[in-house]
């Protein structure tokens, strides 16, 4: 969205002179029009342009951030819940923002909500900063005279699950980094240094002990199929990439990842956290329960999980209970199932499920932790088996050779 000056005559020929935000100038022209305004030849003009013009590189726009949404969020509602109009409060926002991202969304729906839209319909038009979640519950406020309630609520949503996504994503790097960093290292030992032994010993010509060929046996094997691991290790990431792009391959991704050891049930919890809060927060917020589902079932973060949220909303549309077809998917735990049977039964399903996300998300804070804790041991006795072993065949013809001098 950029900002147009624009000089045109009205029906009755008097000359008129404005400024309008617009994608380009056509639709500054069509605008125009629209209002009965003829524009004159050369009398739209960008303004700021040249060298005050901002610079955006197609593909390298600013990240929009979980803290930009928040900051957004909670402002807006702050404003509208002090009576500032929606239009200036959006002007506000896109003057407040360093993000260009940010900025050029908020103008944009600006523009659009001072043409006519709602504000619903203008912010479902880039949902790369509203998603349909925050789409849904923004319209749930504008139907009920509660947006600035929604809003506050949303921006608490958007920081918890932001902190919930990191939680997780640190839990995974540690045990990848090390990991990471002990294959070069062995790597490093199998395709350099040990055959700088080999050719040593293989000189002194004397029998080595078996430790140390086989060690050198390996290091022979992994050097002549150096190019295949290579390859593999290039193309395994890419492989899973391009199989994440189509819905059966995210799938089968998603199912492998709950069934590793310690790391499928940290998945697994953070899921449920994120279905059960996202799903109270709807409800809460006036939406009902078959679509909060249908919202809530794409922000589980796990295709398995999110096709039987699916097919629980289409069980409900049959009549049953959710408790009961959360049950019979088999990943939801007892405890979920009876606490949403229970708050469905006192008509307080909403609360239910926001105590279960509190529940969850505290089970995510001791999972995290006890798999670092776990995992540093375990690495660290693997890469001493592993790197120790390495060194010490190394080193055992040398120490044979002094027993001999001896």
């Amino acid at each position: 969205m950029a900002l147009y000056r624009w000089q045109g005559r009205n029906r009755d020929g008097r000359l008129l002179r404005g400024e309008m935000e617009a994608v380009d100038r056509a639709a500054v022209t069509a605008e125009l029009r629209r209002r009965g305004i003829r524009p004159l030849a050369s009398g739209i003009r960008e303004k700021g342009a040249g060298m005050r013009r901002e610079i955006v590189i197609p593909g390298l726009a600013p990240r929009v951030g979980a803290d930009d949404i928040v900051m957004l969020t909670r402002n807006f509602g702050v404003m509208i819940e002090a009576g500032v109009p929606i239009v200036e409060c959006l002007q506000v926002l896109a003057d407040q923002t360093g993000n260009g991202t940010v900025r050029e969304a908020l103008r944009a729906v600006r523009l659009d909500v001072s043409n006519g839209m709602t504000l619903t319909a203008a912010m479902s038009r880039h949902p790369r900063l509203f998603d349909t979640l925050f789409v849904r519950m923004v319209a749930a406020g504008e139907h009920g005279g509660v947006l600035p309630e929604i809003l506050a609520r949303l921006a608490l949503f958007i920081e918890r699950s932001a902190r919930l996504k990191r939680k997780v994503k640190t839990a995974m790097l540690y045990p990848a980094t090390v990991i990471a960093v002990a294959v070069v290292v062995v790597a490093v030992l199998l395709l350099h240094v040990i055959p700088v032994f080999a050719e040593v010993y293989r000189g002194m010509g004397q029998a080595l002990p078996p430790l140390t060929e086989l060690t050198i046996a390996v290091s022979r094997w992994t050097y002549e199929h150096f190019l295949f691991f290579l390859g593999g290790g290039l193309a395994a990431p890419v492989a899973v990439h391009l199989a994440c792009r189509t819905e059966g391959g995210r799938r089968a991704v998603h199912r492998w990842l709950l069934r590793l050891p310690l790391v499928g049930d940290l998945l697994r919890k953070a899921a449920i956290a994120r279905f059960s809060h996202n799903t109270g927060l709807l409800l809460q917020s006036g939406v009902v329960l078959l679509d909060s589902l249908t919202v809530t079932a794409g922000t589980t973060g796990n295709k398995v999980l999110e096709q039987a949220v699916l097919e629980t909303r289409a069980g409900l549309e049959k009549g049953m209970t959710l408790s009961e077809l959360l049950e019979a998917t088999g990943l939801f735990p007892a405890l979920v199932c009876h606490m949403v049977a229970v708050g469905e039964s006192i008509g307080a399903l909403d609360t239910m499920l926001s105590r279960v996300a509190a529940f969850y998300e505290e089970e995510v804070d001791r999972a995290v932790a006890r798999l670092t804790t776990l995992m540093e041991p375990v690495l660290m006795i693997v890469l001493g088996v592993v790197l120790g072993g390495i060194v010490i065949s190394m080193y055992l013809p040398i120490f044979q050779m002094g027993g001999m001098v001896q």
